[in-house]
């Protein structure tokens, strides 16, 4: 298997088809799709049974307990099998051609970690006419200083040459604790300026949308899980806080 798809899902079943539609379209056909259910309470199950019926590459499991994303998405590394694990929240979308291009990418580089641009849409799929795009190289450092400046759904590494991961169990940030982890196996992840994907964003009720509660997040990330002491700690809340106030630093163009 080529590329493992890790797709975490809660209550998504008014986006889901979209999402997986968008893995299905791939001009890269040897991927697979590990959906992990949080325990959703809504229609979830009755939107994948024809997927599931029909794609055998499509894999749905669904968790003892609701547990979060972190436990979702670890859930779905440990069952990935491809030579390259990517990620693709249950209503985030991909053009045709990302895995495509990421791939001869990473390959032409031997980058082993790697994230590409994104842009953004509304609830309703309105198209915000804003993109983020990575910066070219990001190290452990970096990916501090700059709060994490890479997109969940744009990301990939090789986890032949890595490995797993366990997702640090935080109810938010858990991607950017995820970032991390990969920093301390390999030195960089590399950014591709090209937009080929798009998030969904402020989506109401996701883990996301509500900012000013994330200090805490932060705090629980940098102390408690990274072990940095604690006006290490202070200074790096102080560093999101200030990139999120001012936008210093971050690539968001118009498009």
């Amino acid at each position: 298997m080529l590329v493992s798809v890790i797709m975490p899902t809660y209550n998504c079943g008014k986006f889901i088809s979209q999402s997986l539609d968008s893995v299905i379209s791939q001009t890269v056909s040897d991927w697979e799709v590990q959906i992990v259910d949080d325990c959703s309470t809504d229609n979830t199950a009755e939107v994948l049974k024809p997927y599931l019926e029909k794609y055998p590459n499509i894999h749905y499991y669904v968790l003892p307990k609701n547990g979060g994303p972190a436990i979702a998405r670890t859930e779905a590394i440990k069952r990935a099998t491809g030579k390259y694990v990517a990620f693709l929240d249950s209503d985030d979308l991909w053009m045709p051609n990302k895995l495509a291009k990421q791939i001869e990418f990473m390959e032409k580089t031997g980058a082993k970690f790697s994230a590409t641009g994104y842009g953004w849409m509304d609830e309703d799929g309105n198209d915000l006419h804003t993109a983020l795009i990575p910066p070219k190289k990001t190290d452990y450092k970096k990916m501090i200083s700059l709060s994490n400046p890479i997109g969940n759904l744009s990301v990939m590494y090789d986890q032949e040459a890595l490995g797993k991961f366990e997702v640090p169990s935080i109810k938010k940030r858990n991607d950017f604790a995820l970032w991390l982890q990969i920093l301390k196996k390999t030195d960089y992840c590399y950014g591709i300026e090209e937009v080929l994907g798009t998030y969904r964003k402020g989506r109401s009720g996701s883990v996301s949308s509500n900012k000013l509660k994330q200090a805490k997040y932060h705090w629980q990330l940098y102390h408690d899980i990274e072990g940095h002491g604690i006006i290490r700690s202070i200074y790096e809340i102080a560093c999101w806080a200030w990139v999120k106030g001012t936008g210093i630093g971050i690539d968001k163009r118009k498009i």
